[in-house]
């Protein structure tokens, strides 16, 4: 049994704390936030758990992880204070606030030989997973670009803006399916609501290979949109969260551009329109597998899917973002960060970004 403490009990802190007394294999013992309302609700659901309003109440019970659930800037201080405390640790998205802070998280996790975890649910989402196997399979064929958007009215933050907010989770889906880093990052946006607060941001991440991807986000739209295209030199996938039934289309369609033989006297491309074919999904809950991932990582010393250094993948492109946010959309190459090519091991091996 994987003892559970949870710090932040939040929007995402409830949902863990629910998700944890699930698992057959674990189960959460420990709980911390400062709203006594909160802790009320919990103890009200859970009598048995332990409910405090100090952080060393629950770092120094007998609890096997923990997972951070609280704002961004308290990210790095809560995961650095727990991994001291020899805790393996789940922080939510996104990681810190800095590279350099989810660098260092990442270099005390490996000194102490604990599991650090980041909350990328979608890359537990079974859309997502067929996505990254279309991808790697080859059945979409050369990725020529993404477009995602992820929109809704509100909730609007304080802490920070809606690249922050909302943007880990394209991110995080974008790099998992293609399997490398950015060339170059830029990024347009306004507050409006709050001038001082970026409500409406369209990010741009360059790859290799010309290979482009748009996220648009917002917290002013009229319409919750969750949705990203995939289009390939084979075929296309969409990918719609808000489809309760068809989550993924794939779409036969393409072009067919002449070669110089059998070019005549214009250049006159074909088009490809067959079937569209929606897969079947499991029906499992994204945040559960994650949980279970991070139980299972705990109790057999594997490495989770949504490890330390995916969470710092994510990070490193929104700095770049922010900087070129302030600097009127110039395309920015993101700092270099030692980046871990995957091993037959599932360990990675460092290297030079160039």
């Amino acid at each position: 049994m994987v003892n559970i403490g949870v710090v932040g009990c939040g929007y995402w802190g409830a949902k863990h704390i629910r998700v944890f007394n699930e698992i057959t294999e674990a189960r959460v013992s420990a709980v911390c936030d400062l709203d006594k309302r909160r802790l009320g609700q919990v103890k009200l659901q859970y009598p048995y758990v332990a409910a405090t309003h100090e952080l060393e109440e629950v770092l120094n019970a007998e609890v096997d992880g923990v997972v951070i659930a609280t704002p961004v800037d308290t990210h790095y201080r809560l995961a650095k204070e727990a991994l001291l405390h020899n805790k393996n640790v789940l922080v939510e998205k996104p990681m810190t606030s800095s590279s350099q802070e989810a660098m260092e998280l990442i270099e005390l996790a490996e000194r102490r030989n604990k599991v650090l975890m980041v909350g990328h649910t979608f890359l537990y989402h079974p859309a997502v997973d067929l996505l990254r196997k279309l991808v790697m399979d080859d059945v979409l064929g050369d990725i020529y670009y993404i477009d995602s958007a992820r929109l809704n009215l509100g909730l609007f933050r304080s802490d920070v803006d809606v690249l922050w907010d909302l943007a880990p989770h394209d991110t995080s889906i974008v790099l998992h399916l293609i399997g490398d880093e950015p060339i170059a990052v830029s990024a347009r946006g306004a507050g409006h609501v709050d001038r001082s607060v970026c409500d409406v941001a369209y990010m741009e991440l360059r790859f290799d290979r010309e290979l482009l991807v748009n996220i648009h986000v917002s917290w002013l739209d009229p319409c919750k949109v969750r949705r990203m295209i995939v289009v390939g030199s084979k075929k296309m996938a969409v990918y719609d969260d808000i489809s309760d039934t068809e989550k993924v289309r794939i779409y036969d369609k393409g072009i067919h551009v002449p070669s110089d033989d059998e070019k005549l006297t214009a250049w006159l491309p074909s088009y490809r329109f067959g079937d569209v074919v929606i897969p079947f999904l499991s029906n499992a809950e994204p945040l559960k597998l994650e949980c279970m991932d991070f139980v299972h990582s705990i109790a057999k010393g594997t490495k989770p899917l949504s490890d330390g250094w995916s969470g710092l993948r994510v990070v490193n492109v929104l700095e770049a973002a922010k900087k070129s946010l302030a600097n009127g959309g110039r395309r920015l190459r993101p700092c270099p960060i030692m980046s871990r090519a995957k091993a037959d091991s599932g360990r990675f091996v460092r290297s030079e970004t160039k």
